[in-house]
């Protein structure tokens, strides 16, 4: 029966993938919109599945789990449970699953940078090509599976002015020892402004296509574990330059033409304009082997193949937009490919001692990677450069649990061969977060290098320096947890790009501090929580963020007919006005920007979470106080947020 049901789904959702050009899946971090820890059971969750002859429930949420590599490679014996709850099922959107700390241009699969201080995570030289990459399979959070049955999830969103979602994942155990599956996901957006219609054959606005194939294995003795994944994405979108403002009948100015011409325009509407694409193939494998108690050997391999594209076939027409013109003025072509080969080799181990443990890792990390960049000079003609490079690393790291198994400490330290280094410490504790990193790496390479026609630097920056202090009181009355917060950064040789959108380094140091507080109170079925930022910098010329932001959920939940789980409610967040980063498609960055402040709006999202079983479904309604005050807003310069819609979506588990 439920293989019909597949099915059955699959046809209806291949049909309106058809219809309204609907992508196919999309990974949710931790899950169906959720934001709280993996395997969370709070929220009324119930276990059906498989029945035998007596209807006994034989397969479930709980007899379906998985593992993470980072528990894994810490040596922390975890398990989790695939969620069904209700919460935050009806945050479809990227932006709204990061919790609103990330700037787009308004619409789905549009560029997205971090609004706070955006510290790397890893030293070595990066692409800088990464505004696209929340939209990929992240690696940290791939699901390795453990599976009495098979497992299907599928997930469609119907969201507001076609944002369209599509998901489909499935994993199974061949042995009770070795499991495969994969997740597939697509979706696309399309244009709010700049078009003549909706018969225009270019209204199509961003379309992405997602692949994750993953798989592992444990020998019979425990001794031996191998995790690998493949992860492959498709993104790509045209690049409309923002919204130029309209003029309303009474001749007064209109700045939210909603429907008014883009910036950036095609030749014609039968010819696709200035658009932008990255495709990315990675591949991932990590291993360990148990050699006596206490001692591992443990491997991890990582080959990466990234391209980073625009073209622009109506230079002529759209040259206003760009800052410098250094040659021909038909065309831009512009193409970026990336290699990685990546091999860390290392030793690990855990020593447990009554209720307290030790852990501890020491390893060699080695990367082999170039970037190959091409580029018009005029016409058909090209030029290519390249950055080629070896890099070795040494690192350790350190980690002690207290014996109340609530509490521990970890330190690590990583240094580049030849410059850079990365020093991370942190104490964990029931009531106390707190820790302190230190960070000198490389620019990004983009950062290093880039020739064009329209933008040509090379530069020989210093080291990056990020110093981040935090910590985090985690504070409980009753139902009341607040959660009041501390993050001060010191940033040095900070590199940005500038309001003519040209990368630079300031020779200076300069530090931002947050303060922040959380919070979630409980009173019987009614839920209201949210967090709060204000943030002061000693300086504004180069790095902008809102001094105030704010999110905060007001929640009501039932029973209906004791078998349908409601959650009623309203999600608002706020950014106060501020000068936010603007965007560059040719080099796919943020830069600097004095013309315009964005947002300073009280954004309203009404939404009903629903359950029955284990399938989960919402109806929402985006933007729901537009006009109430103003006709809508910017989300960035010369880019609107997204009209008032209604947004559908169903999540639905089967486990046999």
């Amino acid at each position: 029966m439920n293989r019909s049901v597949l099915f059955l789904f699959l046809f209806i959702g291949l049909t309106l993938t058809a219809q309204a050009q609907i992508p196919n899946g999309l990974q949710v971090p931790n899950g169906f919109g959720q934001t709280t820890f993996p395997g969370s059971t709070t929220g009324g969750s119930t276990s059906f599945g498989g029945i035998d002859d007596s209807t006994k429930v034989i397969y479930g949420p709980k007899s379906t789990r998985y593992i993470l590599e980072d528990d894994v490679f810490n040596n922390r014996e975890k398990l989790y449970t695939m969620d069904t709850t209700m919460d935050d099922t009806h945050r479809f959107l990227y932006v709204q699953r990061l919790q609103n700390l990330y700037q787009d241009l308004g619409n789905l699969g549009t560029p997205m940078k971090p609004v706070f201080v955006d510290v790397p995570q890893q030293l070595g030289a990066q692409t800088g090509y990464s505004v696209f990459s929340p939209y990929a399979y992240q690696p940290a959070q791939v699901k390795y599976f453990n599976t009495k049955s098979p497992f299907t999830d599928m997930y469609l969103a119907l969201g507001g002015r076609n944002q369209n979602i599509l998901r489909f994942d499935f994993a199974q155990n061949i042995t009770p020892r070795w499991n495969v599956g994969f997740n597939s996901q697509r979706f696309t957006s399309q244009k709010q402004f700049g078009t003549s219609g909706s018969n225009d054959p270019t209204k199509l606005l961003a379309q992405n296509w997602g692949f994750l194939g993953h798989t592992n294995y444990r020998s019979k003795n425990d001794k031996y574990t191998l995790l690998a994944h493949f992860i492959n994405m498709n993104h790509s979108i045209d690049e409309q330059g923002g919204v130029i403002p309209g003029t309303n009948l009474d001749g007064t100015p209109n700045d939210y033409a909603y429907t008014g011409d883009a910036l950036l325009v095609s030749a014609s509407t039968n010819t696709q304009g200035p658009h932008g694409n990255e495709i990315r193939n990675d591949w991932h494998v990590y291993h360990q082997y148990v050699l006596d108690q206490g001692i591992q050997v443990f491997h991890r391999l990582d080959y990466n193949r990234h391209k980073n594209s625009y073209h622009d076939e109506n230079l002529a027409t759209n040259l206003s937009f760009y800052p410098t013109l250094l040659g021909d003025t038909s065309s831009i072509h512009q193409d970026a490919r990336f290699r990685l080969l990546e091999n860390q080799f290392g030793l690990k181990g855990i020593y447990k001692r009554n209720e307290s443990a030790f852990n501890y890792r020491a390893y060699l990390r080695s990367r082999i990677y170039g970037q190959y960049t091409r580029y018009n000079t005029s016409g058909s003609n090209f030029n290519e450069y390249e950055t080629r490079r070896t890099e070795t690393f040494l690192g350790g790291w350190l980690g002690y649990y207290f014996p109340d198994s609530l509490s521990q400490l970890t330190a690590e330290l990583e240094y580049q061969i030849g410059g850079g280094y990365r020093l991370e410490g942190q104490l964990n504790s029931k009531f106390l977060t707190a820790g302190y990193s230190s960070i000198l790496a490389n620019p990004t390479l983009l950062q290093e290098r880039f020739q064009s026609h329209v933008f040509f630097w090379r530069n020989n920056f210093s080291l990056r320096g990020y110093n981040h202090a935090f910590g985090k009181l985690n504070l409980r009355y009753k139902k009341l947890l607040l959660q009041p917060g501390l993050d001060y950064y010191l940033l040095s040789n900070y590199v940005y790009f500038d309001t003519n959108a040209v990368v630079r380094q300031d020779q200076g140091s300069f530090s931002v501090l947050r303060a922040g507080l959380g919070y979630h109170f409980e009173l019987g079925k009614f839920l209201a929580s949210g967090q709060a930022y204000y943030t002061v910098q000693s300086r504004q010329d180069a790095l902008r963020t809102p001094p105030f932001f704010m999110n905060a959920r007001l929640q009501y939940e039932l029973l209906y007919a004791k078998v349908l789980y409601i959650q009623v409610g309203v999600d608002l967040h706020y950014k106060s006005p501020y000068y936010a980063d603007a965007y560059m498609p040719l080099t796919q960055q943020f830069h600097l920007q004095n013309q315009q402040r964005v947002e300073g709006y009280v954004l309203a999202d009404v939404f009903a979470n629903l359950r029955v079983n284990r399938t989960r479904l919402f109806v929402k309604l985006t933007h729901a106080n537009q006009g109430v005050f103003q006709p809508g807003y910017f989300v960035a310069p010369n880019f609107l947020a997204m009209r008032r819609g209604f947004a559908f979506g169903v999540d639905w588990y089967l486990f046999d």
